[in-house]
């Protein structure tokens, strides 16, 4: 029994250290963002890797889930003739929802990962302490940019994914199961309101932080040679996703 509840308090104790320490980076990071100099060039570098070449996972992640649920409320409000209202449902929830999480989880594990295994690679090749030595802030070098394509891209990739949902719905609902496309395209923005596109918007931006400052925090602490990589890689994902949705239910709270 004792041995248990030792246990669960390191666990504790190692919880609120991880918070802490991310809280900590978080704060550096946003001190070291108004400081020059400004790496344009960086930022714009990691914008790409980050949103533009992120766009086929996105596409196929939105188009899909917008066919799936489509299909499903479809077969489901049949029962009850309201399946002119599906294209509603879609819509209000590729918007508010599925969107930003889905999109945030993907970006997570391919973007998140990459950023924890090479910022934690510098680490265990001591090339984050060279950057010291040249008098050079690796918050600055490293952390920064990533954290603003993260807070820039993804809710730009969430539009995107918002529009392939959508569109992918209306295939499905009028194309496939053969639905009044007036009607169905009409209930499609009926209900609609800039609160359910601004929502999914500052969402995006929130998980955008999170993913990215957590990969890159994951692999500034860094140790254990090429084992300690691979673990940072793991937790980096875990974490991220994690903190997303639990993150994602207080947002939804406070926003709506």
């Amino acid at each position: 029994m004792t041995a248990v509840l030792e246990r669960f308090g390191l666990f504790v104790l190692n919880i609120f250290e991880q918070t802490g320490l991310w809280f900590r980076m978080l704060w550096r990071t946003f001190a070291w963002t108004v400081r020059p100099p400004f790496d344009i060039r960086e930022w714009m570098r990691q914008m790409v890797r980050l949103g533009v070449d992120s766009i086929p996972v996105v596409f196929l992640t939105s188009m899909f889930t917008g066919m799936v649920l489509a299909l499903q409320t479809f077969n489901g409000f049949q029962r009850v003739h309201a399946e002119n209202f599906v294209g509603s449902v879609v819509a209000l929830a590729m918007l508010r929802e599925l969107s930003p999480v889905l999109v945030g989880l993907m970006v997570t594990g391919r973007v998140g990962s990459s950023m924890a295994a090479e910022i934690g690679t510098m680490r265990v090749t001591e090339q984050i302490d060279a950057l010291k030595a040249l008098a050079t802030e690796p918050v600055q070098y490293l952390f920064v940019p990533r954290v603003i394509a993260g807070i820039t891209m993804l809710p730009l990739l969430v539009i995107l994914g918002d529009a392939l949902g959508i569109g992918g719905g209306y295939l499905v609902a009028v194309k496939l199961l053969r639905a009044n496309g007036v009607i169905y395209e009409q209930n499609t923005y009926q209900f609609l309101d800039m609160t359910d596109l601004w929502s999914g918007l500052i969402k995006a931006a929130v998980f955008g932080l999170i993913l990215t400052l957590t990969g890159c925090v994951r692999g500034y602490y860094t140790f254990g040679g090429a084992e300690g990589v691979g673990r940072s890689t793991t937790s980096a994902v875990v974490t991220a996703s994690l903190i997303i949705l639990l993150s994602d239910f207080f947002l939804t709270k406070l926003l709506f």
